[in-house]
């Protein structure tokens, strides 16, 4: 090649081939289309339902689903987002505590609503002259089943006539008077009575204790639903004879001549039904076969 002349340059066009991007991306559009769907569904849905129904789906997602399974209180649940609540996550001592808790803080309402009806009724007994002469045959005291009230007899004051569901008219009166008091309360109530160990002549083979105790009950039971008290409210009422003397009494005592109101709370009434219906049922299966 001379020094004049050019060097002779062949430029050849490079074929880029863009490489294949796959499909990926229309199934990432199809996903979000079937999303968008379903809300304006839901949208639809929720615009056409009653107010009833609105609430109905609210109380569906305020609803812990452990609970909704298991038939719980919705109450009793935890509100926290960890349902552990305690350092991890994976433990449940801290949602035990806090149920715990809340069982423990509603039975101390409980408490206090009997402590309420126990002063309520003191303050109706002292501010009556008659009554006041009864104040030391009621006995109070707090059970697990709810408020029990004693109506004791004494020697000198019994409140039916001897061997009789014959109510005297101090304990007439008394009864009447605790029969609103109790009505305020929106517990079932549970009736007994009781008797001291001095057998009729007859023995037990006639007219016993244990009919004089659910007569003395009964006659009780009519006195209160005189005095204004919801029939409807009654649980109960059972004649135990005298076998369950008064702790620390002989069981020829007066003391054991005795009317039992226990105003009763929600467990104790639950447990009652059920041993009926379970007594219930073994009769009827006994019948059957």
């Amino acid at each position: 090649m001379s020094k004049g002349e050019r060097p002779i340059i062949i430029r050849r066009p490079r074929k880029v081939t863009v490489a294949h991007h796959g499909g990926s991306w229309k199934i990432a559009y199809a996903d979000f289309m079937t999303a968008m769907m379903a809300l304006f569904l839901v949208l639809w849905i929720l615009s056409s339902a009653t107010p009833q129904q609105l609430r109905s789906v609210a109380e569906y997602f305020r609803t812990p689903l452990s609970v909704a399974l298991a038939g719980g209180d919705k109450q009793m649940s935890s509100t926290s987002a960890i349902p552990g609540g305690g350092p991890d996550p994976t433990h449940i001592d801290g949602e035990k505590e806090r149920i715990e808790m809340r069982l423990e803080s509603r039975a101390t309402d409980v408490q206090r609503q009997f402590v309420a009806l126990q002063k309520r009724i003191e303050s109706v007994v002292t501010a009556d002259p008659q009554l006041r002469e009864l104040s030391n045959q009621i006995r109070f005291d707090m059970t697990p089943y709810g408020l029990r009230i004693q109506l004791v007899d004494t020697e000198q004051r019994p409140m039916f006539e001897t061997g009789s569901d014959q109510v005297a008219p101090y304990m007439r009166d008394l009864l009447r008077a605790l029969a609103p008091l109790l009505n305020e309360m929106p517990n079932r109530l549970s009736i007994s009575g009781h008797t001291d160990s001095v057998p009729y002549a007859a023995g037990v083979s006639g007219y016993s204790n244990w009919e004089l105790s659910a007569d003395r009950a009964n006659a009780s039971r009519r006195e209160l639903v005189m005095g204004g008290f919801d029939n409807g409210k009654l649980l109960r009422v059972t004649g135990m004879g005298d076998q369950l003397p008064a702790p620390g009494s002989d069981p020829g005592d007066p003391v054991n001549r005795r009317i039992t109101l226990v105003v009763l709370n929600r467990e104790a009434a639950q447990l009652i039904r059920d041993r009926v219906g379970a007594s219930l049922g073994l009769g009827e299966l006994a019948t059957s076969r």
